[in-house]
């Protein structure tokens, strides 16, 4: 079962990770968060699943909103095979999450344990970053240096990536 935004955010509570909240409508893409009066666009991360050429790896891309997603120069980085965006039916069970909802704190979901998060170096000294709580209708505020410590007790690998 997918972590709610209140789940995401109690378990962040307990983790003492400082966040701000802004609830919204349902947003699916970057062009759509540009939409909502208040948004801090360029603190904004956009996320992407990502699986390998014969579907064995899992990776969550984390980069700058402004950048364009350059597989071929992702799937170096992360020394793979092709990549591929993962199907919906793969997004809910290696990450627990659904379309338009990806996010690094769906690394909270037990079934993420085996995703590899490729963070865009860009991002890890930024004071804010805006994410999804593991739904789209709300954006998390918090720092990266936050972030990555709720990916590192999750778990999960983490490989900075220069990404255009």
């Amino acid at each position: 079962m997918p972590v709610t935004k209140e789940e995401t955010r109690a378990k962040l509570d307990e983790m003492g990770i400082k966040y701000e909240v802004l609830s919204h409508e349902p947003v699916y893409t970057i062009d759509d968060m540009k939409e909502i009066e208040g948004m801090d666009i360029k603190n904004v991360c956009k996320n992407l699943f990502l699986r390998d050429e014969k579907g064995k790896r899992h990776f969550l891309v984390v980069l700058d909103e402004a950048k364009t997603a350059d597989l071929k120069a992702i799937r170096k980085e992360a020394d793979s095979t092709r990549l591929s965006f993962a199907s919906e039916e793969r997004l809910m069970q290696h990450i627990g999450l659904k379309k338009g909802s990806v996010t690094p704190l769906g690394l909270l979901n037990q079934c993420a344990r085996d995703v590899e998060v490729l963070f865009d170096e860009s991002l890890k000294d930024r004071p804010r970053l805006g994410v999804h709580p593991c739904e789209n209708t709300e954006t998390l505020w918090l720092s990266a240096k936050d972030l990555l410590r709720v990916i590192e007790v999750c778990g999960n690998s983490i490989k900075f990536i220069k990404i255009g």
